[in-house]
């Protein structure tokens, strides 16, 4: 065993008080963040000395999994299986307090309480915490949580955010007001139809589709485009065809794991993940995503429109739209994964299956008000929250407004209603 993975795997078994456990398991995994960089981690299976595995397969009840930041030597997650632990002198909390567990995970993380992580929800023994920058939420969110059990030993710790430094963030004043963005926040009403699976029905709702607004509301970015995933390259383009291509497509299992050595770990070797996709990859991907339409939507030239390509995982997936939506509150989506090598098609998800259950359910109530007086019934329970959201474009968090309503209109009744109430 290399050195230097011996070592974190000694600090790991002293941190957590590892002594009644065996290492069953241990692998190198990397990954890329927003900002292309490629963080390497060594992930550990530890089992209580008197288990091993489970016939099915899984871990055993206690088992410890734990991985910490390679270079860094920051523990990312230790979770115990089940809340189980049977660690000795490891981490705990005396008193179990509050204020007690943000001072851990400070020093734990080099964070700032209230800087750069917020509580969001305390429930009993479990804290839930959200990335913030000087205190204003961020999007993509990260997230810091932890439990522990009756005696305050820790037995589940998971951080996960991007944590920017002050260059990366574009300072300024937050200066948005509701009357400001009023005529934005009413284009985001929109008439959706919400499925209610107990009563087998949907129900027509003007709702309010979220957007972040930036602060001198010189543009907007969408809701949709954030996800747990590399950077972006935004496409929008419609994909036409002349003719359909009489092949048949042959779905290939996907391979999602990668052996990582000791040596590209502290190599500090970039993921593949990592790098930009050049203008070259562009057109050969959108070729591969319109030979794979030819074949399998044949007739539906035009009706679909690429929205974006991102690195995943060793494949290029490319996120695509159908050009017209229906009024229902999931729309129809397909996603193309396409071999970074080769650069063409070898699987997809569409969620039609999906969607084509709500066939099923009696159709919406005739629509009795208008947009403009569901919007009047609503403007005064609109959110406008301030949020510092990462600009793929400008590689740089700007500072926006949320645009966001709890709350809904029943476009049969009139009446307003709370959207988790459907």
């Amino acid at each position: 065993m290399d050195t230097r993975i011996k070592e974190l795997i000694d600090l790991t078994e002293k941190k957590f008080g590892l002594e009644n456990y065996y290492l069953h398991s241990h692998d190198i995994f990397r990954r890329g963040d927003f900002f292309n960089n490629t963080i390497y981690t060594l992930c550990m299976e530890w089992f209580p000395n008197h288990e091993t595995v489970e016939k099915d397969g899984s871990n055993p009840d206690g088992t410890a999994v734990i991985e910490i930041d390679i270079h860094s030597h920051k523990f990312t997650s230790a979770i115990f299986v089940k809340g189980k632990t049977y660690a000795h002198n490891g981490v705990a909390f005396a008193n179990s307090t509050k204020n007690e567990i943000i001072k851990w995970i400070e020093q734990e993380t080099d964070l700032v309480y209230e800087k750069q992580f917020k509580l969001r929800k305390e429930e009993e023994r479990e804290l839930h915490f959200m990335e913030c920058i000087d205190g204003v939420a961020v999007s993509p969110s990260g997230y810091i949580e932890l439990r522990y059990n009756e005696e305050g030993k820790l037995t589940y710790f998971s951080n996960h955010g991007q944590y920017p430094s002050k260059e990366m963030v574009i300072e300024e004043d937050y200066s948005l007001t509701f009357e400001k963005v009023k005529h934005l926040a009413k284009e985001q009403v929109k008439l959706l139809e919400y499925p209610s699976h107990e009563e087998k029905r949907l129900f027509p709702i003007f709702a309010v589709e979220e957007i972040y607004i930036r602060n001198d509301q010189t543009y907007t970015i969408p809701f949709e485009f954030f996800a747990d995933v590399n950077s972006y390259k935004k496409i929008e383009q419609p994909i036409h065809w002349d003719e359909p291509l009489k092949q048949t497509f042959d779905r290939k299992e996907l391979n999602l794991t990668e052996e990582v050595t000791v040596e590209q770990a502290y190599a500090s070797e970039p993921s593949p993940d990592s790098f930009p996709i050049t203008n070259e990859e562009q057109e050969k991907c959108i070729e591969a995503v319109r030979d794979l339409l030819r074949q399998k939507y044949p007739n539906e030239t035009g009706k679909w429109i690429l929205k974006t390509l991102h690195r995943e995982k060793g494949y290029i997936h490319a996120a695509l739209r159908a050009n017209k939506q229906d009024k229902r509150v999931f729309q129809r989506k397909l996603m193309v994964m396409i071999d970074a090598e080769h650069l063409h098609a070898v699987n997809y998800m569409d969620n039609l299956f999906m969607l084509e259950m709500f066939n099923e359910f009696q159709e919406p109530e005739k629509i009795m008000i208008e947009k403009e007086e569901a919007f009047d019934k609503l403007k005064d329970l609109f959110m406008l929250k301030p949020y510092h959201v990462y600009d793929f474009d400008k590689k740089q968090y700007v500072l926006c407004g949320k645009v966001d309503c709890d709350y809904g209109v029943n476009a049969a009744t009139g009446e307003v209603i709370a959207l988790n109430d459907l």
